[in-house]
């Protein structure tokens, strides 16, 4: 096992033991690659909740976590499932990017794609587009 796998193997465990479908645990120029297919949203937040115990900002460059929830099809409702405060809808997938909207904690917003498994892009109620971070978001 690499150090990387070792560093991360919370992550790994808890995807293997949620059977996340098409598991794939990959390293490449220093980057712990793990994606897959979660069944519901649960699942992907207890993997998500695994990083957190390693990364509590999740701010580490040296993984790529992408975690889809299988069968989730565009349109579907998502709960904005912030800790606190509200969530940041950007123009394009990064922190950096452009904030276009802010939804507070318990409002729906609607799924567009799930175009990685950090950031989805989503629509909000007032009808803007962008992406959110998609692990302030459940199904």
């Amino acid at each position: 096992m690499s150090t990387l796998q070792d560093k991360y193997a919370g992550v790994i465990s808890a995807a293997q033991r949620l059977q996340i479908s098409d598991l794939k645990v990959e390293e490449r120029d220093g980057i712990l690659y793990v994606s897959g297919n979660a069944s519901n949203s649960a699942d992907k937040d207890a993997v998500w909740d695994a990083l957190g115990s390693v990364d509590p900002n999740f701010s580490a460059s040296d993984i790529n976590l992408n975690i889809q929830v299988a069968g989730l099809a565009s349109g579907v409702n998502l709960t904005v499932a912030t800790e606190q405060g509200n969530l940041n809808i950007r123009e394009t997938p990064s922190t950096d990017a452009s904030v276009l909207a802010r939804v507070a904690k318990g409002e729906l917003v609607t799924l567009v794609e799930q175009t990685s498994g950090e950031w989805w892009l989503v629509k909000t109620k007032d009808g803007i587009q962008g992406y959110a971070y998609s692990r302030y978001l459940k199904v």
